[in-house]
């Protein structure tokens, strides 16, 4: 059963930095959709930024100018840079991988939380 690892969360101050990263347990052949979601405390989860095989990137408006997604589609990897962080990001953050557009892999979620 192939994993989603991921890492990079933790406690940081307003307008700070982190970088998320997610790796696949094992090597996964085929196209492949990287996203990252997050899940603020009660609320639902959402999508926060996607990139796909040519390398074309979505960011949702709320993280536009500070958030930027990165992947390497050979390595099975993905990145989320988190620049000038807001309490408001705080939230479980999770990978997803979408292969050939039918199987869909989630990583267990990182915690990141942004004190005022």
């Amino acid at each position: 059963q192939v994993q989603l690892v991921e890492s990079g969360g933790g406690l940081v101050q307003a307008g700070g930095s982190l970088r998320l990263s997610c790796a696949a347990s094992e090597t996964i052949f085929g196209i492949k959709v990287m996203e990252w979601y997050r899940q603020p405390p009660g609320k639902q989860r959402e999508l926060v930024a996607r990139i796909n095989p040519a390398g074309t990137t979505y960011v949702a408006n709320s993280v536009k100018g500070r958030f930027t997604i990165s992947g390497d589609n050979a390595k099975n990897a993905a990145h989320l840079q988190m620049d000038s962080l807001k309490p408001e990001d705080t939230a479980v953050y999770y990978c997803r991988m979408t292969v050939g557009g039918i199987h869909i892999y989630w990583g267990q979620g990182t915690q990141v939380t942004v004190s005022s």
